[in-house]
Order: structure tokens, then C-alpha cells, then sequence
């Protein structure tokens, strides 16, 4: 995917949202219309009446979007064109000559966001008690559809375009070899990512990865014999999930723009659509998505949604991935990168079957973190993936 001209322009890029629409947010906010909630249904059928009230209400009257937004452009930001859509992404060059890049790649619902805490320890490691030998120039792109990177305006986003869009823009800014992180659908992204350059792609590292390193359909006895007790716990929570936690996803890869008008009208509708996947995907010991992961960060990463009007675009990667699923969520071929697995609390990867498509060579399994591994144990994820590239630089 070589552009040329002006289209291979790399721009700076501030975050400065008008006030009007924060007031707009306001407004919005004041005015939720709230929907029923049966008596002490908690969050059986869906995100919680009680903690949507009292969030929605910090968001309006506590939360303050301009510290974050100038904390966001404490770090450089730029955008590009890359394949018809624009490309924002953080890009953050280490203090040490000798490191290595390495782009970071996030999922749905979460956003550039959930990498502010790594910035710093994976830069500059020696301004944060670790080996300067371990540093990385560090690349954070918005996944196309999703923040300031939408919305999209072409059909065909899927997770092997996105691979090829980041092959070019590592390319674009002279990264001829690097290493490659992603979680959730930066865990499908980063993978594909491998196939598509295998050339510049020194290793691979993700988490909370789904397909490709786990079964899809129904599992014969005698693979259920082979697996240890904890791939047996994965095996039931990876039937517990398509059974009762897909619901989000069939809606997503199959009506994203029905679903776009509550999401793009509402900021309750939004907040609710996000928090209830950070309560039920973040480590299983925390009761509330804030035991997990700081309140302001949560609605920050919803203000990245709700701000560029967004929540509709990025649901369109679904969609995306099912009409093309050949080409889009399943990996056609076998990847022979070195590849690291790091599995969180609550991470559902197999090892048997991650070995089918994929060439392990670090296998981590952790009892703390959960799905959003950098926001919630950004200590563990730094260090593994500092000791994962370090044989590999």
C-alpha cells in the first residue's frame, strides 16, 4: 500500500475540542431521559440503573475534560492518510539511540487511552527504574473508525486492512524493523500485522487475544482430556461468553448502524454501552469497573468515543469482520513470527490451539490484571513485554 504525494503527509495534531460541545454534552446529560430497572436486578440484565445515575452524575459535575485533553497532547500527536482514511496516532521517541519501535495497538471498547501509563516505563526505562537496553521508540495509532482516526468513510475496515495501513505507517515514518503489542482487537490486529510484514516484524506480543489462539465451535473429549484444569476453566468461560456475552458482538457485526443512532444521540447510551464490557471484562475480583480501573480514565476513554461521534464507526469493525471473515477475523495462513501470549485474569487464550496459526515462544499466565492489561496491571504488561523483545532486538 504505497501512496504518494500530499496523501503521505504526516501532520501535528492537538486535541481541542470547542466548548460548544461540551456544553452540548451538558446539556444532554441534564436531560437523560432514564429507563426502567427492576427491583434489585443489579447487573443481571444489563449495566446497572443505580451506577449509571451516580457515574452519569460525576461525568457532569466532577469530571474535567480539559485536564485530560491537556494531558492527552503532553503527547505528540499527528495524523495522516493512509488507504482513504485518516490516521491519528501518538508517536513518542525514546531518550535511548538504540531503541527499538514498537506500535501499540488497542481494542473495542477502549482506545489510545488505555496506553498512557506505559508510555513513559516503555521510553524511557531509565527514568523509571528499568534497563535503558529495554527501550522502544513507541507508536499508538487510533485503530481506523475509532477516535480521532473516524469516522471511516469506506466500507472494508476490517483487521487485514488495518495491518496493512500499519504496515505503511511504520513504513511512512522509516521503522523498517519493529515489534508489535495489542489486546482485544489489537490482539487479532497485531497478529495480522505479522502475516502482512513479516519481514519488519520482529516479534509479536498480545493479550486478552481471542481468535487465533483459542477454539471456535464445539471441542471433541479427547482435546477436553489433553487440557490442564485451568484450560478446562478457559474452555467453560469461552462457552459462558458465546452464550451469554456475545450479545454486543451480534448486534455489532450485524445492525452497527442501528446501534449508531443511541450511541451518537445519547452520552448515557454510550456510557452504558462501554462501562458494562469494562465491569464484566476487567479482573473478576473487582466489583465495580473503578476497582479496576481509575473513574477519570474510564470516561476518558468514553469522552474519545462520545467527542468524535464515533461509536458507530467502531462498531462497523465488526460487521466488518463477519461479511469478510476470510479476509477480516480469521487468520488464513500460519504466522512465523515469535509470538508471546500473555493471558490476565479473566484471558480465555489456549495454547493448543494459539500453536495452530501462530509460533509461540513465550507463553505468561498472570492472576491479577484482567482484559484492559494496560490500565490494570501496567507493571506486569511492561515487564512482559520488556522481557519478551528483549531477546529479540
Amino acid at each position: 500500500m504505497t501512496e504518494n504525494g500530499a496523501n503521505q503527509a504526516i501532520r501535528p495534531f492537538r486535541i481541542d475540542i470547542p466548548q460548544a460541545q461540551l456544553d452540548d454534552l451538558h446539556t444532554r446529560l441534564d436531560l437523560t431521559r432514564w429507563p426502567d430497572e427492576l427491583p434489585g436486578a443489579g447487573w443481571e440484565y444489563g449495566a446497572s440503573l443505580p451506577y449509571l445515575r451516580a457515574l452519569a452524575d460525576y461525568w457532569r459535575n466532577a469530571y474535567d475534560w480539559r485536564k485530560h485533553e491537556a494531558t492527552l497532547n503532553e503527547i505528540p500527536q499527528f495524523v495522516t492518510e493512509i488507504d482513504g482514511a485518516q490516521v491519528h496516532f501518538l508517536h513518542v521517541r525514546s531518550p535511548e539511540p538504540d531503541a527499538v519501535p514498537l506500535i501499540l495497538t488497542h481494542g473495542w471498547p477502549g482506545s489510545i487511552v488505555e496506553f498512557l501509563g506505559l508510555v513513559g516505563p516503555l521510553s524511557d526505562p531509565r527514568a523509571h527504574g528499568g534497563d535503558p537496553a529495554d527501550a522502544f521508540h513507541l507508536v499508538i495509532p487510533s485503530v481506523p473508525g475509532f477516535g480521532f482516526s473516524g469516522p471511516t468513510r469506506e466500507k472494508g475496515w476490517n483487521v487485514n486492512r488495518v495491518a496493512r495501513a500499519w504496515a505503511e505507517l511504520m513504513s511512512r515514518l522509516g521503522y523498517e524493523r519493529y515489534a508489535a503489542q495489542g489486546g482485544d482487537m489489537g490482539a487479532l490486529i497485531t497478529p495480522e500485522l505479522g502475516r502482512v510484514a513479516p519481514e519488519s516484524v520482529i516479534g509479536i506480543h498480545v493479550n486478552a487475544a481471542t481468535l487465533g489462539f483459542q477454539p471456535l465451535g464445539p471441542v471433541p473429549e479427547d482435546a477436553v482430556a489433553q487440557l490442564t484444569d485451568q484450560e478446562r476453566q478457559r474452555l467453560a468461560a469461552i462457552g459462558a461468553f458465546t452464550t451469554e456475552g456475545s450479545g454486543y458482538m451480534a448486534i455489532q457485526s450485524t445492525r452497527p448502524q442501528t446501534l449508531a443512532y443511541g450511541l451518537t444521540d445519547s452520552p448515557v447510551g454510550q456510557l452504558a454501552w462501554i462501562m458494562e464490557k469494562f465491569r464484566e471484562w476487567s479482573n473478576p475480583s473487582a466489583e465495580l469497573p473503578e476497582d479496576a480501573v481509575d473513574r477519570d480514565t474510564l470516561l476518558t476513554n468514553v469522552m474519545l468515543y462520545w467527542l468524535t461521534a464515533t461509536g458507530g464507526s467502531a462498531a462497523r469493525m465488526y460487521y466488518e469482520g463477519r461479511k469478510h471473515a476470510q479476509s477480516g477475523w480469521f487468520p488464513l495462513t500460519r504466522s512465523e513470527v515469535p509470538t508471546a501470549v500473555a493471558n490476565f485474569a479473566g484471558d480465555m487464550a489456549i495454547r493448543h490451539w494459539a500453536e495452530e496459526a501462530n509460533t509461540i515462544v513465550r507463553w505468561t499466565d498472570f492472576d491479577r490484571g484482567g482484559h484492559f492489561a494496560a490500565l490494570e496491571a501496567p507493571d506486569l504488561l511492561t515487564r512482559d513485554i520488556r522481557e519478551f523483545f528483549r531477546s529479540l532486538r
